[in-house]
This record gives C-alpha cells, structure tokens and sequence, in this order.
C-alpha cells in the first residue's frame, strides 16, 4: 500500500539516545508518524465521548446493555480461531519492561508473560524506549543482564508467550510530536513494537500479540481493530495476524463484552477480568452518586455480588464466542522474614484462584514468580489435560441492576481502610515519580489501579460525608489530619533525606491534591506524568 508521509518534531532526552537510535529508524518514524495521521482524530472524539457519557452519567443516566446491539448479542458467531500458543493460559505473570524483570517473567513457569508499558511502568523517557529495545532483545533471543555481584540472567530454552500491553486510550507519550502535537501512547506503544518485532516474532513461530487496557466501549474497540488492520496491511502481514486480549476494566466495558469481541472478531484471543481497575472505574463513573459509595477496598472481593455478577457476564460472554476467559490479578508478595504472614497470604491466593477456576476461567493473573505454582495446581486441578474450559458456559441472566449493585459489597469503612490508602497512595505515587511503576508496599505489588483505588475511595468517601465504623465523620478535617500523620509515618520510617530526596514530598502534595480536587480528576498518572515528561513547547 502508499505508505503516508507527515511534517514530524521528535525530541529526545541524552540519556536516552542509546535507544533511540536502534528504534527511532525514519522508518519506523514514518510508520509512527502514519499511525497518528490515521487515527488520532478518531481517537480524540472518542475522549469526548467518554466526557459526554460522565456528563450523563451525573446527571443520573446509568449504564444499561444496548438496545441498538440487541442483535449482536442474540445472534450465534464466534471469533476467529485462536493460535496455538495462546490456547493454554493457565498462569499468566505480569510486570515492567525492566531487563531483568522481563527475563525472570519468561523463564518463569508461567503460560505467558504480560509485558506492561501501562499501569506497571512510570512512563518516563527511557523507561519506554528502554522497555521496547528489552522486548527486541528478548524476541531475537539476545537479552541478558548481570548485576553488580556478577549474577547473569539468560533467556532458558522454552520461555513464556510474550504479550504486550500498551498504554491507554486516554494517554499521550510527550516526547515524540507529530505537528506540534504528541502522539497517542497507545499508538507509540503499539507502533514501535510492532513494526520492529512482527515479522520477527511470525519467523519464531508465533505472533504479535497485545492485551488492550482501559476501553470504555465497543467503539473504541472497533478503533483498535481499525488500527490492526491498517498495520498489518503497512507491514504486508496477513489480516488476523494480529491477537489481542481486551481487559474488561471499567463498569462501561462490562455492558458491551458480546459488542467489544464482535468488533475485534478477527483479531482477539479472549477477555480478562482487570479487577481493581474495574473497582476504580465504578468509584469513578458513579462519583456523584451516594448509593455507589464503596466500603474499606479490602471488603471488595470477588465473591460480593456485584463483584460475582460481573465474573459470571465475562465468562459467559467468552465461552459462548470461542474466547478465552482470563482472571484477575493475584498481588501478593513473599514476605521472606515473615513465615507467618507468608502462610496466611498463600491461603487466600489459592482459595481466589480455586474460586476462578471451579467458577469457568480459562487461566488468571500473578505479580510473583512464587505464586505461579498455586494458580497453576487450581486450574489443573479442575482443566486436567485441557488447555482451557470454553464449554462451561454458566447459565444466569445477568442484569443492569445485578451490576450496578454496588451497595452487596456492605457499608463499613474503619480508620484502618482510611489509613491504609493514604499510605498506600503517597507511597506508590513517589515509586512512579522515582520511575518505578510496580512498588512492593505492605507485601502487595501495587500498581497504579491500586493507587487510583486509594485516591478514589478517599475523594468519595469525602464528597458524601461517609461514616466509618467508629461514627466517625470522614470529612476534609479528618481525612487531612490522617493525611499529615501517615506522612510522619513515612517520613520516620524512610529517614528525612530519603523523604525529601525520593520525592514523598511531592507525592504527598500530588495526594493531597487528588483527594480534595472538587472536580474528581480522571486518572492520577495524568496529573503526575508532568513532572517526569519534559513536553516539546509548541
């Protein structure tokens, strides 16, 4: 095809030139540049869609399932077939494009390794350029990393399925412009892997395969899958080629599963629950309204209703379209200095990955390499032999009011819940600033849904006068008063030249800011990525 060509401004940081220089070929700018050209008009009506939906959504309009896609969600059609390598899922391991993280993950046990650019990685700079040679390297089978002790990290001989997820819809990566303006990340993600590793990937045997974060709808669905035809046909790769994972993680989402697999038919591998964005996105969209008040995030499980209802749609959806059904995140971290609490926290991973497996999922979600065996014995226990279990197709009839029945999860908030997201939210929010997107804190790995969870909950809990357990008032007086306690805490625990040095200072304003915004902002890392980006100036 005529390959399109744009007017387009790059800067590049110095201590990422390195990098730049293997990957930002004027060949792949030329394929980055057409990326944009095509798809960044689309891309920004459908952000002020999703303004206009929040418009409606405050003004007491809720979500209910389509009446304009009846017919596709009553009409029998499965999705293109799924290649081999993807059609066992069993364990599939999560975490940044750090060198050493990204060898750990494919010589893991695991099924397949998720490479995340999204809420796993500080967009800084070289993180993303970084992150995107670590992925060259490790398809072509060239990757290594030795630490200062001298220990070496090589790739074994069989390693996991590599899946890459980009960043969201709703991102920009300020550092590469097109015509003064900066391109989608989801866009520079996307572009940069695919059009170095496609045919790569396709001469190893297997294929270029994404997990898509964040969409709200079926028509941002159907912009990927435009994307994905547009790409291949650039690369002359044959259409289908492609394979994406979308992640059902906001309550939008969750009302158009049969449309979003319909507009990805050709392209798409199956759906994953993404369980504590899905929590936030509810904290969200239902900001204004006081029945959708969420209790302590720890009360939140899989088996409240609401919780349960939207698991039951997700694999009922899959399995009636040949998809695979993927479930959430098992976030626990090793404590190796505390047996005890190690012991308790294994319990709960294999009763949540029991539950996922004798409830009809495919294959689930880990953030240790110390948790791959549990999930694993859950599903085999229950799959056998069986690379997945697409026949059991639950029979409910899940409802709007089944989803949207927020208040199931109970009403009890403790100064403890209060506490621990004030914590947890400042302490995450300078491991991004700092250029770490995955933070062990309180043996969790947290990431950034996990942040959001924390600024969200506190910002609502404000907005409707909530009470806790204790019939106290969680008001703005309260709610700062802990704020400046927890800071003590850390300040005390971390030392005060690491407070002031590794940005909890910042964090803590940057916190404070998103709990007590009177318009709730959309996401934190929006507020926060200024001050690791260095924007071009127009």
């Amino acid at each position: 095809m005529e390959q399109p060509t744009a007017s387009y401004m790059v800067e590049f940081k110095n201590d990422s030139n390195q990098f730049s220089e293997k990957l930002l070929t004027s060949e792949a700018i030329e394929f980055l540049t057409a990326l944009h050209n095509q798809f960044e008009q689309p891309r920004r009506e459908l952000l002020i869609r999703r303004m206009e939906r929040q418009r409606e959504i405050n003004a007491g309009k809720n979500p209910d399932f389509l009446p304009e896609t009846a017919k596709i969600r009553s009409d029998s059609w499965k999705i293109s077939p799924v290649p081999n390598d993807l059609q066992n899922r069993r364990v599939e391991i999560t975490g940044p494009v750090d060198r050493k993280m990204i060898i750990n993950a494919l010589n893991s046990s695991a099924n397949v390794f998720m490479a995340d650019f999204e809420d796993a990685t500080s967009p800084t700079w070289y993180n993303i350029l970084s992150g995107q040679q670590n992925l060259r390297d490790a398809i072509r089978r060239t990757i290594d990393f030795e630490t200062e002790d001298g220990k070496e990290y090589k790739l074994n001989t069989k390693t996991a399925v590599l899946v890459v997820r980009p960043r969201g819809w709703h991102l920009t990566e300020a550092h590469f412009q097109v015509e003064n303006r900066p391109m989608s990340a989801s866009l520079f993600d996307f572009g940069l892997y695919f059009f170095h590793n496609a045919h790569e990937l396709l001469s190893r045997g297997t294929a270029p395969y994404f997990y898509l974060p964040k969409l709200e709808n079926h028509l941002e669905a159907r912009l990927w899958n435009q994307v994905f035809e547009f790409a291949q046909e650039y690369l002359e790769i044959p259409k289908g080629t492609i394979k994406a994972t979308v992640l059902i993680e906001t309550i939008l989402a969750a009302f158009e599963m049969d449309e979003i697999l319909y507009e990805l038919r050709d392209h798409i591998a199956g759906l994953n629950a993404g369980r504590w964005d899905y929590i936030f996105s509810i904290i969200k969209k239902f900001r204004m309204q006081q029945r959708f008040v969420m209790p302590d995030r720890a009360l939140v499980t899989m088996r409240v209703p609401f919780m349960r209802a939207y698991t039951q749609l997700l694999v009922q959806t899959c399995h009636k379209r040949g998809a695979h059904a993927i479930g959430g995140m098992a976030a626990f971290i090793p404590n190796r200095k505390d047996g005890e609490v190690t012991k308790i926290a294994l319990e709960k991973v294999k009763d949540d990955k029991d539950f996922e497996a004798a409830n009809g999922f495919d294959g689930t979600w880990v953030a240790h390499p110390d948790l791959i065996e549990i999930a694993k014995d859950a599903f085999e226990l229950v799959l056998g032999s069986k690379p997945h279990q697409k026949t059991v197709i639950p029979e409910v009839q899940i409802k709007a009011e089944d989803l949207l029945n927020i208040q199931s999860a109970g009403n009890t908030i403790t100064e403890q819940g209060i506490r621990l997201n004030i914590n947890v939210g400042i302490r995450y929010i300078a491991a991004w600033l700092n250029g770490l997107g995955a933070a062990g804190i309180n043996n969790l790995m947290e990431d950034a849904a996990t942040a959001e969870i924390s600024r969200a909950q506190l910002w609502q809990w404000v907005r409707h006068g909530s009470i806790t357990d204790q019939w106290k008032l969680i008001d703005r007086h309260h709610v700062n008063d802990l704020i400046d306690e927890e800071k003590e805490k850390i300040k005390a625990e971390v030392g005060e030249e690491a407070y002031h040095t590794n940005h909890f200072m910042l964090a803590g304003c940057l916190f404070h800011e998103l709990v007590f915004s009177k318009q709730f902002p959309e996401f934190l890392t929006l507020q926060a990525y200024h001050y690791i980006s260095t924007p071009i100036s127009s």
